[in-house]
């Protein structure tokens, strides 16, 4: 199983940015999806989820009306739209599945929106 990240910067407060994670190695469509992050110095916390070939969604509260998740069965990938960034969602992003018993995490990205 490999998740690869991509798409963190830096953005100004009020700015996007838009996250990918391409996976392989397991039934991308049959698997749940996740998106996590970690504040500087903080634990990780879920962000956002997305069930396998019906796509539901669920958002952190942090996050919601804000940030979007979907997924593209067809070319094994999951993303993370998020709108009027902030602040306080400055962190590591992580791509998460969990896969035959085992949770599996992409190498993270960075997103950094200064105060």
């Amino acid at each position: 199983v490999q998740l690869v990240e991509s798409g963190g910067g830096v953005v100004q407060p009020g700015g996007s940015l838009r996250l990918s994670c391409a996976a392989s190695g397991f039934p991308f469509s049959y698997n749940a999806m996740s998106w996590y992050r970690q504040p500087p110095g903080k634990g990780r916390d879920l962000v956002a989820s997305i069930s396998s070939i019906g796509g539901n969604t669920n958002y952190a509260d942090p996050v919601k009306g804000r940030f979007t998740i979907s997924r593209h069965n067809a070319n094994n990938t999951v993303s993370l739209q998020m709108d009027r960034l902030q602040p306080d969602d400055t962190a590591v992003y992580y791509c998460h599945t969990y896969y035959r018993s085992r949770d599996y995490w992409g190498q993270g990205t960075q997103v950094t929106v200064p105060s």
